[in-house]
């Protein structure tokens, strides 16, 4: 199939989508990692069309600068009255001149809607040689959808909008999509003449496609393969629907492509992610952003993972993480948070209820459970034992400890930075070790113990615990008495 270059796409995002009920642009939204707009634009941007158009009007300051920050090579065209999809189309070609070439119009609300059913859109319409053509779809249920009426050659007679439909015309099951390819020449002349003869007094894009048929041009129509495609989001409840379409979407690529996914039902995954072959996802697995799990490694269950890289190999289970990086062959968790700056070297371990933070672990080193490390260097074959955190904030500044090479580091203790523990330096469990360490050394920082004799029975009498206390010691002197 023969796709033509577009002239240009223009993005229909101006409108203001009440029915969302929320202080965020409709078209904001997120769907699987990105805006709904975004979604369209990527659809778009691989037609290649020599000019990516985005109308704006509601919120312009936020969606523009998001556009500006997300896709600098949209021009944004602002529609300061929303007075129609004529009117912003009109809008268009007033500041950018009249188009030469295939003008196609779309919305900002249609992520479900694929490159190829555009591609297949625009090839149609260049092989009929059309004034214009609608993108169309047989639907189950076409209540409250504009219906298409064709002649017998199949061009389009008119579009007729439902509450105007005879009953032979709502027995119709192709509607309107409202994408559309134009001829850029004739829709710069034919925009200008529409009329706002209307209830809502505005300026419709489908008055386009009756001026142009009496014109004597030809107005044709392509059917998308799927109707979901072309589904509007105008509400939270659509908005689910795309989202729960668009994952299974996601997920089908990349178990075709080699990945398990145990129990799609409960894994979301956004389109940027990527999979290597024989990757494992367990259910309950969200993987969001610019995330990449390397071949062989497990995900999940009940793990979240947001900008994070996981290496060939490596098993993350229970586990939060959040720009983290976790090297070939590691393990995380379960119940492990890792924040940003976090990164785990091959073979390396962030055991039960291991919280990170901005701390480099080196190969092979342990910090099996129990424990808080942030802003740190641990050396590789450490052993960080339950309990031991790393004291990094001062009430004022953020300080960081050095781990060296080969040291062990014992339980419940705590080593307040700035400080260092040498290669393979030991501290002794219980210790606050607030000096550096020198390599070989134990550090021991904890007061020596004293055994007050007999305290329960005189502090705790009557207890539970001083009655066991008499009973141990009545045995003691009997033993020692029959020595």
């Amino acid at each position: 199939m023969s796709v033509p270059r577009p002239a240009a796409v223009v993005v229909l995002a101006a409108g203001e989508g009440t029915r969302m009920k929320s202080q965020t642009p409709k078209v904001l939204h997120e769907v699987c990692g990105r805006a709904l707009v975004d979604h369209m634009l990527a659809a778009a941007r691989d037609l290649k069309p020599e000019r990516l158009i985005v109308v704006i009007g509601h919120a312009r300051e936020r969606v523009g600068a998001h556009l500006a920050e997300t896709s600098p090579d949209a021009r944004a065209v602002v529609q300061h009255e929303q007075r129609g999809t004529g009117h912003a189309v009109r809008t268009v070609l007033e500041e950018t001149g009249t188009i030469n070439g295939t003008v196609l119009v779309t919305y900002g609300d249609v992520p479900l809607l694929r490159t190829e059913t555009l591609a297949e859109l625009l090839a149609q319409h260049a092989e009929d040689g059309n004034a214009v053509t609608v993108l169309t779809a047989k639907v189950p249920d076409p209540t409250g959808y504009g219906r298409i009426v064709r002649d017998e050659s199949g061009a389009v007679l008119q579009i007729v909008e439902h509450k105007d439909a005879t009953d032979d015309q709502r027995a119709i099951d192709e509607m309107n999509s409202g994408i559309y390819a134009f001829d850029g020449l004739l829709l710069a002349d034919a925009v200008k003449r529409v009329s706002t003869d209307n209830a809502q007094g505005e300026e419709y894009l489908t008055d386009v496609l009756s001026i142009l048929r009496e014109d004597g041009h030809r107005v044709g129509a392509h059917v998308a393969t799927d109707y979901v495609e072309v589904e509007g989001v105008n509400d939270r409840v659509q908005l689910a629907f795309v989202r729960k379409v668009l994952n299974q979407r996601v997920l089908e690529s990349h178990m075709r492509g080699g990945v398990t996914v145990v129990d799609p039902a409960s894994t979301w995954v956004d389109v940027q992610v990527r999979l290597a072959p024989d990757v494992v996802l367990h259910p309950g697995t969200q993987l969001h952003g610019a995330t990449v799990v390397g071949e062989g490694a497990e995900v999940g269950p009940a793990t979240t993972l947001t900008d994070t890289t996981v290496g060939p190999g490596a098993v993350v289970r229970n586990a939060v993480c959040d720009s983290a990086e976790i090297g070939p062959d590691a393990s995380v968790g379960p119940y492990a948070y890792l924040r940003p700056g976090t990164i785990l070297g091959r073979k390396s371990k962030a055991g039960t209820f291991v919280e990170m933070k901005n701390t480099q672990v080196g190969e092979r080193s342990k910090v099996p459970h129990l424990s808080y490390a942030g802003d740190a260097t641990i050396g590789d074959d450490v052993n960080i034992g339950a309990a031991v955190i790393f004291v990094n904030y001062d009430g004022v500044d953020k300080h960081r400890t050095t781990v060296r090479d080969g040291a062990f580091v014992g339980c419940d203790s705590m080593l307040v930075a700035p400080v260092t523990v040498g290669d393979g330096a030991y501290t002794a469990a219980g210790s606050v070790i607030d000096g550096d360490v020198p390599p070989g050394a134990i550090g021991v920082a904890r007061a020596r113990q004293r055994n007050i004799e007999k305290w329960v029975l005189r502090r705790r009498a009557g207890t539970k615990s001083a009655a066991a206390a008499e009973r141990a010691l009545a045995e003691q002197e009997q033993q020692e008495s029959g020595t």
